[in-house]
């Protein structure tokens, strides 16, 4: 993982747009410098990225680049590279283990690039990415898209021929710094430089090749079929980063981007979503926006072991590593009697928020305990994981990644039980929609058994139905979706109707409430329960078992209890019971409705 530690906000170029732009005159000193450089190191980082402003201008490079490789790490640049054109610095900083370098280019005329970098520039950057190719290096050519170059992106593309080892990445302008000061000058409208950096990226997979074109920042819905062709930080494998005069190093965030509400609620690609630069849409609004709704997306994801060490069973072991570094989300520290084991997660499957919700909201964070490439069984394969009771009352629990301990209790088979208890008294004509293997479906055995109950179930797997079938005496079964299945049922004809793990698999749910609306009789009952997304704790093996497993994405929405409830507001429907997902229970809410006698 790479820490990106910014050396100062100088530089010898003077751009357009460049966020730095107010605090020209900050200069890192360079034993703060050395010293950030030894705590990633600490931390655990393999890659310590100088950037700034212009790194290579300060007369310590060099110096710093030799500390990075004498620490045993290696060394990246985020640069202009215009320094990089004098072969005695290059040698030495490959000497010094320079690997990954991120370069500026914004054009591939130079009337255009020097425009924009306010500087006589353009043949000695192509200079440097020449001198730079055949080295064995992780080399990105960024582009930064600005009112300036919206009709000269190709021009780049065309100029990357020369340049193999390089990847190509537009990028969206930031309203900050200078691009904020002469926003009307300097930043396209979202869609308008989509548009641009769209055609580009066809065209660069017709010239280069695939996989040699990126993007960053911007929307994904505004980029289709290129949505895997994001390029930030988190894909460059960063993981902490350091200003000029902060104390310790902070995980990267994007907090300087968000998913406007309502327009990306429901989005299917919003796991792995920029969003819109705030300032921005501030600005704009999020019109210009076209999220797509309709696909399926991730309910889990891993946590994935990085180490582990000796700690002491009782206090806090967390405060002696520094809480700045760790991220609230992504990082989690789980203790085991004297083990304390470090784990990070870098899925983009899920944004930001929705894993800060699985582990601190919802709390639904499951050590693997299984050796299968896919959780089968809840009760059987997971580990429940809470909060330790020394961080209760403790002053840094809202900034601190927290400590977990295993908890030892099955709360699936407990809350599971309580469910199906509630399920037994029911009586009369019961639909059970999306029934699977009849799981549930054996509560019911006893009232059918004694004539108090007829089950009827739904679910779209012949063979499943068929197992769910032989569980529960004299039911019926419709071998079909939910949505194809309700039409075919009789008005008014079910005093229950039970959707158990289904609503969330439902590509249309307001047709499906439409038809529980119609079989349901006036006075009967909807049971709605479903999980919210859960987090899996797993080793490298394990995590390679779950990826390569085979496993097919199934849900159409991860609503919790309160945002499916919200979709449920109909004037016919009386909540009875509303059971929600909490850090001492499963991952699965409930909500009970009474069809009004109206």
């Amino acid at each position: 993982m790479k820490a990106l530690i910014k050396v100062g906000y100088a530089c010898n170029e003077h751009c357009t747009f460049c966020h730095t732009q107010p605090l020209r005159e900050l200069q890192g000193a360079a034993d703060e410098v050395e010293a950030k450089i030894r705590r990633a190191a600490a931390l655990g980082h393999r890659m310590v990225v100088l950037s700034g402003g212009e790194p290579t201008i300060r007369p310590e490079l060099v110096r710093w680049a030799r500390l990075v490789a004498s620490l045993g790490l290696e060394l990246g640049l985020v640069t202009n590279g215009l320094v990089l054109s004098y072969p005695q610095v290059l040698a030495r900083l490959l000497d010094a283990r320079l690997r990954y370098v991120y370069m500026s280019l914004h054009a591939g005329v130079a009337e255009v690039h020097d425009r924009i970098v306010r500087a006589e520039s353009f043949a000695i950057a192509c200079d440097a990415l020449d001198r730079l190719q055949g080295r064995g290096l992780t080399l990105t050519v960024n582009c930064v898209v600005t009112r300036q170059n919206l009709a000269h992106l190709r021009s780049l593309v065309d100029r990357a021929t020369a340049w193999p080892d390089a990847v190509i990445k537009f990028s969206a302008t930031e309203p900050k710094g200078g691009a904020l000061r002469s926003l009307a000058q300097v930043v396209p409208r979202i869609a308008d430089a989509a548009a641009a950096v769209l055609d580009a990226l066809g065209y660069a997979r017709t010239v280069l090749g695939p996989d040699r074109a990126r993007h960053g920042g911007f929307p994904l819905c505004l980029l289709p079929g290129f949505e895997h062709a994001v390029d930030d930080l988190r894909t460059h494998g960063y993981w902490t980063m350091v200003e000029v005069g902060e104390p310790d190093l902070v995980p990267i965030d994007a907090n300087n981007q968000l998913h406007p509400s309502p327009h990306c609620d429901d989005c299917r690609l919003r796991g792995g979503c920029p969003g819109l630069f705030r300032e921005y849409h501030a600005r704009h609004g999020a019109a210009e926006l076209a999220p797509p709704r309709a696909g399926v997306r991730s309910n889990a994801c891993d946590w994935v072991l990085e180490r582990r060490e000796p700690c002491a069973p009782a206090g806090c072991p967390l405060l002696p590593l520094g809480l700045d570094p760790w991220e609230p989300a992504r990082h989690l520290f789980v203790r085991e009697g004297a083990v304390l084991a470090r784990y990070r997660c870098d899925s983009r499957d899920l944004a930001d928020d929705s894993l800060h919700a699985i582990k601190h909201g919802h709390g639904q964070l499951y050590l693997d305990a299984s050796s299968k490439p896919a959780v089968d069984d809840f009760g059987e394969d997971l580990v429940k994981l809470a909060r330790a009771s020394v961080c209760e009352g403790c002053e840094h629990r809202p900034r601190c990644t927290g400590l977990f301990e295993p908890v030892r209790e099955d709360v699936f088979a407990r809350d599971e039980a309580a469910l199906r208890h509630q399920l037994a008294a029911l009586h009369g004509a019961v639909l059970e929609l999306g029934c699977g293997e009849g799981r549930l479906s054996s509560a019911f055995v006893a009232a059918a058994a004694a004539g108090r109950l007829r089950w009827t179930g739904v679910d779209p797997d012949h063979d499943a139905l068929a197992r769910a079938a032989a569980v529960v005496p004299g039911g019926a079964t419709i071998a079909d979706t939910a949505e194809h299945a309700l039409p075919q049922l009789p008005t008014a004809g079910f005093d229950h109707v039970v959707m158990a793990h289904a609503w969330n698999h439902l590509a249309d749910p307001v047709a499906v409430l439409d038809g529980v609306e119609r079989v349901l009789r006036a006075g009967g009952e909807l049971w709605l329960l479903d999980d919210v997304p859960f987090g899996l704790a797993r080793s490298q093996p394990q995590h390679r078992r779950g990826r390569d497993g085979g496993a097919r994405w199934q849900h159409h929405r991860n609503d919790d209890a309160a945002r499916a409830h919200a979709r449920l507001q109909r004037p016919g429907l009386q909540l009875l019971q509303r059971r929600e997902v909490a850090p001492d229970t499963s991952n699965q809410w409930l909500l009970r409705y009474r069809r009004s006698p109206a």
